[in-house]
Parts: C-alpha cells; sequence; structure tokens
C-alpha cells in the first residue's frame, strides 16, 4: 500500500487531546486521603494532639448576607478517619459577636492539650449541622476534561486537587 505524504502524516499521528484526556481519566479518581500542611492561612491550626488524633480548627462560612460564621473543630483518628465535629454557629457576619467568635477558637485550641502544629492526613468526610453541609467534600468531575476536587465547606475556602498528596490547596 502506498500513502501520501498527507495520509501517512495522519495516520503516524495520535490524537493527542484524546490521549491527554484518557490518561487524565485513568489517573483521576476520588480521594481516599487528603494531605494538608500547616501553613500561616487557612491551615494554621492544623496538626496532632498530645494523644495521637489529629485536628483542624477553621472558621467556615455561608456566604452572602443571610449566611452564618462558624467555629469548627474537626477530629480525625490517627489513620485519618474523622472521629468528632464540634461546630458553633454564631449567626451573619454582620450581627456576630466577634469577641465570642475568637473566645470559642481559642477554647476549641486549649481544648485539646499540648498540640504540634504539622502536617495532617485526612479522609474526606461530610456532616450535616444547622441545615448545612460541613466537611472535606469531593467533588466528581462534571465532564472528561474537568478533575476530581475537595473542597471545605461551607464556604469553598480550601481547595484540593491531584496529587491529594502535596499538602497544597487553592483558596
Amino acid at each position: 500500500m502506498i500513502l501520501d505524504a498527507c495520509s501517512r502524516d495522519k495516520i503516524a499521528q495520535p490524537h493527542e487531546p484524546t490521549t491527554m484526556v484518557m490518561l487524565r481519566r485513568m489517573h483521576s479518581h476520588a480521594p481516599k486521603i487528603i494531605a494538608i500542611n500547616h501553613d500561616d492561612y487557612h491551615a494554621k491550626h492544623v496538626g496532632r494532639a498530645s494523644d495521637g488524633r489529629q485536628f483542624l480548627l477553621t472558621t467556615p462560612f455561608v456566604p452572602g448576607r443571610e449566611g452564618n460564621e462558624f467555629v469548627a473543630l474537626y477530629l480525625f483518628d490517627e489513620a485519618g478517619a474523622l472521629l468528632e465535629a464540634q461546630i458553633d454557629e454564631f449567626g451573619s457576619r454582620d450581627a456576630m459577636d466577634e469577641a465570642a467568635v475568637r473566645r470559642m477558637y481559642e477554647a476549641r485550641l486549649a481544648g485539646l492539650g499540648d498540640v504540634s502544629f504539622e502536617r495532617i492526613e485526612v479522609a474526606p468526610f461530610r456532616i450535616e449541622r444547622f441545615g448545612v453541609e460541613f466537611g472535606l467534600i469531593s467533588e466528581e468531575p462534571e465532564d472528561e476534561d474537568d478533575t476530581w476536587w475537595v473542597t471545605m465547606e461551607p464556604g469553598d475556602y480550601m481547595a484540593f486537587s491531584e496529587p491529594w498528596g502535596s499538602g497544597d490547596y487553592d483558596t
């Protein structure tokens, strides 16, 4: 069989976009564990208690005028499974008592005893409190060009993607 130059080029060239989509699908998956590196921003208070439990102390929020502000302490076992979620509601940003929020945040941190601030590795989770969904929630790709995301909810203020062990997040 004799092919002209144009036909040869069409046969010899792989379809790069299709190949990349297939590779992305093969490697993209819902995470079992998410790493969160300690930092000076949203992950300021992540680490381990002296008994080995991992923790994440944070301030989730429901955005908008009708939204609520919260203090949330999530406790995980050494393998990263959620053990407990202590969540306090403070109302809308306009009406909340900021001093009360600070006191509760500090009390939750103090209640952990001796802690070390460090990287944690925890499983995604979702729970409902006050009619609101909280957690590190996995979001399946909507189409073949998307990837998995895990977002801290409510508020979508920390967003994790592959590689799940990097410990880094987007805001």
